[in-house]
């Protein structure tokens, strides 16, 4: 017998009607944050990154692929010297199961995508071809390109604080010049200048993941997580 509360069709129907209102807020609300978003002041990147992709050495403005937009995802995979196995983070793997199918989609309206970990690029080419991943995957190897865009300030780069703008949850236990962490960041190119427009890290990147709103709409939610899961797609009994 179920413990959640029973009812009629009629009172279910006025129910998800009053909801229905609630959504449309909010599904407003998210436009209106968009649009924001887009509105941010773009900030030049003066610095120059390397990165070792499938074709070779490229620089940022190389991994826009000749369109005017670039999408970045910090996809947890560390150095094998500094204890990471010779796989990326789970949490991570089962975000960029949603991302695999979405970025095809991207090009067409003048964005492009590429995943970056601080892994030798060898076994970032190894782990996605285990997964069965297309999208574009750099390694920033030796490099602080996944550091400076954790941190905003001269102090938090210093120090290795500062992920997430600082959000205090994250202060004593994580060193963003040892540790990877996973977030988006968007940048644009214009006039041969790449310029920093967003990012967002933590809870921020939940909607990237359509497991999680399709979850949301299952009649439990969520739930509380069982044990080791998300796993990596191919780990499932």
């Amino acid at each position: 017998m179920t413990e959640h509360k029973v009812g009629t069709r009629e009172e279910w129907l006025a129910a998800r009607t009053a909801l229905l209102a609630e959504e449309k807020v909010l599904t407003r609300r998210s436009d209106e944050l968009a649009r924001k978003r887009q509105a941010l002041p773009w900030v030049p990147v003066e610095q120059d990154y390397g990165f070792e992709a499938d074709e070779g050495t490229k620089t940022l403005a190389d991994l826009f692929d000749g369109r005017s937009q670039l999408l970045v995802y910090h996809f947890m995979f560390g150095p094998t010297v500094e204890g990471w196995p010779d796989a990326g983070c789970p949490g991570c793997s089962y975000t960029a199961d949603s991302l695999d199918g979405a970025v095809a989609h991207l090009p067409p309206r003048g964005v492009t995508f590429v995943a970056v970990s601080s892994a030798p690029l060898e076994n970032l080419q190894a782990y996605r071809r285990r997964m069965g991943w297309s999208f574009p995957w750099v390694s920033a190897a030796g490099r602080d390109f996944n550091l400076d865009f954790a941190v905003f300030t001269e102090e938090g780069r210093e120090t290795g604080t500062g992920f997430n703008f600082g959000t205090p949850k994250h202060a004593a236990e994580i060193d963003l010049r040892r540790d990877e962490l996973h977030g988006l960041s968007a940048f644009a190119l214009e006039d041969g200048v790449v310029y920093h427009t967003y990012s967002c890290y933590d809870r921020g990147t939940d909607v990237l993941n359509a497991t999680w709103q399709l979850l949301d709409r299952a009649p439990k939610g969520r739930g509380d997580d069982p044990e080791d899961w998300p796993r990596r797609h191919d780990e499932y009994k």
